[in-house]
């Protein structure tokens, strides 16, 4: 038997001085970076999250303390790599995943294909399976402010499973 879970993810970094965001997998040129222990890939943490969520295997943070400094100034991408191995562990697939960061600036439009190649890549996806989307908040709360970018995201496991007989 096979069955289908969806997980969630959410993330949030605020930013600071710099000259570029690291947003998933791609250095965006910006006038501020993402501030955070690991490289603050945003879209790459809510998505190591739905991940994870999805096999009900904690969160980004019980793999991945913050408090552990060997995880300072980390690549996203190998957070993301970590997930889909725990899936492959339990016999699983990535079916299909989706992205929305939240933000005014920077644009995400101009660099949505390349997102969505860096993100297909690391998961081992095709391109048509991986969706990478952008909103604003409207100029409301801190994302409206650009005071940092907010990130949701979803994905859908197919897992084997024995669970329909237990019932």
């Amino acid at each position: 038997m096979i069955e289908f879970r969806t997980g969630f993810g959410f993330d949030v970094h605020a930013f600071e001085e710099g000259d570029h965001a690291m947003l998933c997998g791609v250095k965006v040129p910006h006038n501020k970076k993402l501030k955070g222990h690991s490289d603050a890939d945003v879209g790459l943490h809510a998505l190591t999250d739905a991940i994870l969520g999805a096999i009900a295997d904690g969160d980004i943070g019980s793999h991945f303390p913050p408090s552990d400094l060997q995880w300072k100034g980390a690549r996203s991408d190998q957070f993301l790599a970590h997930a889909v191995k725990r899936v492959a562990e339990k016999s699983g697939r990535l079916v299909n995943v989706d992205v929305t960061l939240v933000c005014e600036y920077p644009k995400i439009g101009p660099v949505r294909d390349e997102m969505r190649a860096s993100v297909a890549k690391i998961l081992g996806l095709n391109l048509e399976r991986v969706a990478v989307k952008a909103t604003t908040s409207e100029k409301l709360g801190f994302t409206g402010r650009e005071e940092g970018i907010a990130a949701y995201a979803t994905a859908t496991v197919a897992l084997k499973s024995d669970y329909l007989d237990d019932l």
